[in-house]
């Protein structure tokens, strides 16, 4: 007997979500029921391109019987509010990186999910990368020796109409910050992934490249890992062309470097060799447009992530990014965010547990 389709609802109709329902669309045991948007004019556009429903009302949405779960869309200033209510109306949710933009307002959706017995996941779907998989499987069996770097780059580039496009673009209120809270992000994510928690940070930020808008395009960031390990986080929107994201984890015996999410070099258990083996199985097939195009991406890992969503959910598992797991990632982006105003050093609470 074949299983009932997980039935999705999107809240939020921006360009982010044509990565969840296209990905919906390709999974065998799901489907999408309906969306909404607070913008009523692009609800309607967007279900009738996909031939579903759509809702005037984020209340009528989430209280629909004929949903098992919504995916917050909204801008990310926004995500609280309407997985409150998807939680509230008994609803399990997913919502786009980040969580949200403070670490209180992240932990109100986390608590509110615990208290009514539903799964909260954010989406980092880097983590379902093959190759990212490949790196971390290498770390946790010591492969690479003693880990002594992390680095993350992501040295984007956005056209100045990319923050006229939208009023909330480029807010401290919606947006959280700048090219590390929306474009870094992931790489933030991926690189505590890793190479595990951040015990102190140093930064220095501005915004050099664009005008009107309150928070930086332009963030270095130095670390201190709870293992001893340093590393260097750099994040823009103002470099031109714009080049592939990159990240570098190097130890004492080998070490790793990620570009786009693919093995670019590979070297381990002391040997000088590259690994062929490694950058033949995991290695680029073509890079992202991402560093100039923020939707010239694949949803591949959108719909492994998604996949490993529904099956936790019916196998009364937490997902494998989670609602206290996506909070890591915000919480380092805000000391980032205190260094670089204060031009002090930021200790994580982390490092005293």
């Amino acid at each position: 007997m074949s299983r009932a389709p997980f039935r999705f609802a999107v809240a939020g109709c921006g360009n982010i979500s044509q990565a969840h329902i296209e990905s919906i669309r390709k999974m065998e045991d799901a489907r999408l029921v309906a969306v909404w948007s607070r913008t009523p004019q692009r609800a309607q556009a967007v279900a009738e391109k996909y031939g579903v429903e759509w809702e005037e009302r984020l209340e009528s949405l989430v209280s629909r019987d004929d949903v098992d779960g919504v995916i917050v869309c909204t801008p990310s200033g926004y995500h609280m509010e309407p997985a409150l209510a998807a939680i509230e109306a008994g609803k399990h949710v997913v919502v786009e990186k980040p969580l949200e933009v403070t670490e209180e307002r992240c932990l109100r959706i986390v608590e509110a999910a615990e208290a009514k017995g539903v799964k909260v996941g954010v989406i980092f779907q880097s983590r379902f990368a093959p190759a990212n998989q490949a790196a971390r499987r290498a770390l946790v069996e010591g492969r690479f020796g003693r880990i002594v770097m992390g680095d993350a780059y992501v040295k984007w580039y956005r056209p100045q109409s990319y923050y006229d496009s939208g009023a909330w673009r480029g807010t401290w209120e919606l947006d959280g910050g700048g090219a590390l809270m929306n474009q870094a992000i992931h790489a933030v994510d991926l690189l505590l992934w890793l190479m595990g928690p951040v015990e102190r940070v140093y930064a220095y930020s501005d915004c050099l490249a664009h005008t009107g808008i309150e928070v930086e395009d332009t963030l270095v960031a130095v670390l201190r890992f709870s293992s001893g390990a340093m590393g260097v986080i750099q994040a823009t929107t103002s470099v031109f062309p714009g080049y592939p994201k990159r990240i570098e984890v190097h130890g004492d015996k080998g070490g790793v470097v990620l570009v786009d999410d693919a093995v670019a070099e590979w070297y381990e258990g002391g040997k000088s060799e590259l690994s062929a083996e490694m950058i033949e199985k995991y290695g680029p097939k073509e890079l992202s447009g991402a560093a100039s195009d923020p939707m010239a991406i694949s949803f591949d890992n959108h719909q492994r992530q998604l996949e490993d969503f529904v099956q936790a959910v019916r196998e009364g598992r937490s997902p494998l990014v989670d609602g206290r797991e996506g909070m890591r990632a915000v919480e380092l982006v805000r000391a980032i965010y205190r260094s670089a105003q204060t031009g002090e050093e930021v200790r994580l609470v982390c490092s005293e547990e």
